[in-house]
């Protein structure tokens, strides 16, 4: 099994996304339809599973392949670096689903002083994980992401459509001082 540049490239961003997809379903404190609840969390470290399992073994069939193509080591090392903050990202929700645990066990007791002490700790340790998760996942996306572009860069012509880009070709702001004469001859002129 031979991979071409372009199908790399293709596996990288497709993996990328997946990652950019779990982004969007980290929960939010506060959102009602995202709130952090133990099943949905769970669902998530679960995903995240299949993913880490993916990154293995996309590193162990590229290494396993005996005739690698000069651009292989990058692509095993780009999905290699994506396990750490793939599995910093499931620690983190992790430890979400136990701070979770521990407010459904406290409920009964959520009015005595200690109790809310505790439980408003273990809201601030979830927004922390919750935090802590969503920057790992954005590492392992864009990290991917950078990689595909340098396994399989942008065709020529995407790159002269890039450089004909009417965002590139504005010019920027006139110096002052040329502001400054810019509208000293406008008012000459209007008056």
């Amino acid at each position: 099994m031979t991979n071409s540049s372009i199908s790399d490239a293709l596996a990288l961003r497709d993996t990328a996304s997946d990652f950019d997809a779990q982004i969007g379903n980290l929960p939010v404190i506060g959102d009602p339809h995202r709130s952090p609840d133990s099943i949905a969390v769970a669902r998530q470290i679960a995903e995240l599973g299949k993913l880490l399992t993916y990154l293995g073994d996309e590193v162990l069939f590229r290494a396993a392949e005996p005739d690698q193509a000069v651009h292989t080591t990058r692509v095993i090392t780009s999905f290699a670096a994506a396990v750490r903050p793939a599995a910093e990202a499931a620690a983190a929700l992790g430890e979400v689903a136990h701070q979770l645990s521990f407010l459904d066990q406290t409920e009964p007791l959520r009015d005595q002083p200690d109790t809310r002490d505790a439980r408003e700790a273990a809201v601030r340790v979830i927004e922390d994980a919750l935090g802590t998760a969503e920057v790992a996942l954005s590492e392992a996306a864009n990290s991917l992401h950078a990689a595909s572009a340098t396994v399989s860069p942008p065709s020529v012509r995407l790159q002269a459509a890039r450089s004909r880009s009417t965002t590139t070709a504005t010019p920027g702001p006139l110096p002052p001082t040329s502001r400054m004469a810019a509208a000293s001859d406008r008012i000459t002129r209007s008056r």
